[in-house]
């Protein structure tokens, strides 16, 4: 098994509980799980690297327990219970320079683990209820952000976690003085930056910026009419690729907030997306069960994988993702790849109906001078 998870550059999170690991370079896909029995209560909603140098994997579950996985053994290696299942669903994962665990679930319970275990966090924040998200900054690990439906903005210090160091304030009423809702659905640090970038359920990406004194977007815009689900910001931090419930996925330039293309291809609500750290691509995965892998620069379909399970997130490795590793040969299964412009095989083995009009045309001909011959 290790030699098949060192191939992967692509992990994805189902909603059976199962690990999916995929190497585009050898077009391989693996399933990793840790029991024989697959349950819904081992759902996978959240995943993150366990250390610097990508060799384990954190898998936060359904079933409040966070697992870890060993890439060179291919297996997991340890369980830990973070929290009570009733606080909701973990909505993030995060680790700590020192080695300690931050978890979020949907209830805003924010909490920080000891690394070598233990049953009681070291730090527990209370996030506001419906948190639909956590992400941690990647400039200053200490520092997180989380938001949800009806719960701004807020970035904490881990450090100094007695109170947030940024909360947003919700928008300003509309021409009818009616007020805003809002409904943080994700969020990234911009890099370089203390700014923060958000989308929302009301199809709204915002920008907020806690060294300026205003607590309101610095910039807002719009894509499509859609509830969006999912953002990544590209590696240079100018333009954040957004998703949304019908499998649209928009590249939106942060600077001007206007739409610099869409992508096209997918067929459900998308659940995650990730930009390559140094390769132009990003990676999208949803409710259609298929892995996509787009380009940036020319915004076409480079990759697409069939992995069968109902997809929640996706993690890319750092290395080029067309690097198979330094492993041999593996048994795996073949995944199922597909270009937009390249139908179905069963649609392509099916005869056309002109074609089949002319071959019972011919065949009637040969037939009736048959008939004649015979006659004569």
């Amino acid at each position: 098994m290790g030699d098949r998870s060192r191939l992967c550059s692509v992990w994805l999170g189902s909603e059976t509980g199962i690990l999916k690991g995929v190497s585009l370079s050898r077009k391989q896909a693996f399933n990793f799980c840790s029991t024989s029995h697959l349950s819904r209560d081992q759902e996978v909603r959240a995943l993150c690297w366990g250390d610097a140098a990508e060799s384990e994997l954190l898998l936060g579950c359904v079933d409040a327990t966070v697992k870890t996985f060993s890439v060179e053994k291919g297996a997991f290696t340890e369980s830990r219970r973070c929290g009570d299942p009733a606080d909701g669903c973990f909505s993030g994962l995060a680790l700590l320079s020192g080695g300690s665990l931050v978890t979020c679930t949907e209830s805003g319970a924010l909490r920080v683990w000891r690394e070598e275990g233990g049953d009681v966090p070291v730090t527990e924040v209370d996030a506001g209820k419906n948190v639909c998200r956590m992400r941690q900054s990647p400039a200053n690990p200490h520092k997180v952000a989380a938001g949800g439906k009806e719960n701004g903005l807020k970035i904490w210090d881990l450090q100094r976690p007695e109170r947030p160091v940024f909360t947003a304030k919700n928008l300003r009423d509309d021409s009818l003085d009616l007020r805003r809702p809002y409904w943080i659905r994700d969020m990234a640090f911009i890099p370089d930056s203390d700014k923060v970038v958000t989308c929302t359920g009301y199809h709204q990406v915002h920008v907020f910026d806690p060294s300026s004194p205003q607590r309101r977007p610095v910039l807002e815009a719009e894509y499509g009419e859609y509830p969006l689900t999912a953002l990544s910001l590209t590696a240079d931090g100018t333009a954040v690729v957004v998703g949304n419930t019908q499998g649209q996925i928009a590249l939106l330039d942060l600077r001007k907030g206007l739409v610099r293309g869409c992508l096209k291809g997918l067929a459900g609500s998308v659940r995650g997306l990730q930009c390559h750290a140094s390769q132009p691509l990003v990676a999208s995965c949803g409710l259609d069960r298929f892995l996509r892998i787009h380009s940036l620069e020319d915004r076409k379909l480079q990759h697409k994988v069939y992995l069968k399970s109902r997809l929640n997130c996706l993690l890319l490795a750092s290395r080029d993702l067309q690097d198979g590793g330094a492993a041999g040969e593996a048994e795996s299964q073949e995944v199922k790849e597909e270009e937009d412009d390249e139908g179905d095989d069963v649609w392509d083995s099916m005869e056309q109906v002109e074609e089949m009009k002319k071959r019972k045309t011919e065949e009637g001909d040969k037939q009736t001078k048959k008939r004649k011959k015979r006659q004569d």
